[in-house]
């Protein structure tokens, strides 16, 4: 059993290690239509990447939520009448 775990956790990390390998080397390539094409490629994918990086909500970390919290708190405050 345990050389079962083993074996399909050896074939996991090297699948998982040839997904990443899977860059092109655009430079290398002779034909200037092929290479053009490669370097296509590259670029919608990487508007691709940058598009879905864009379209995730960014959060902001609670800290700083707290803080600005509290400079709105302070700015409200300091406009509250003291007995003019």
């Amino acid at each position: 059993m345990k050389f079962l775990q083993a074996s399909v956790m050896v074939v996991a990390l090297l699948g998982a290690t040839q997904t990443f390998a899977k860059v092109e080397q655009c430079r290398f390539i002779d034909s200037k239509p092929n290479r053009e094409a490669c370097y296509d490629r590259q670029a919608k994918a990487l508007a691709a990447k940058k598009a879905e990086a864009a379209a995730k909500p960014t959060t902001t970390d609670p800290i700083e939520r707290m803080k600005q919290d509290d400079e709105a708190l302070s700015l409200r405050l300091k406009n509250i009448c003291r007995g003019c």
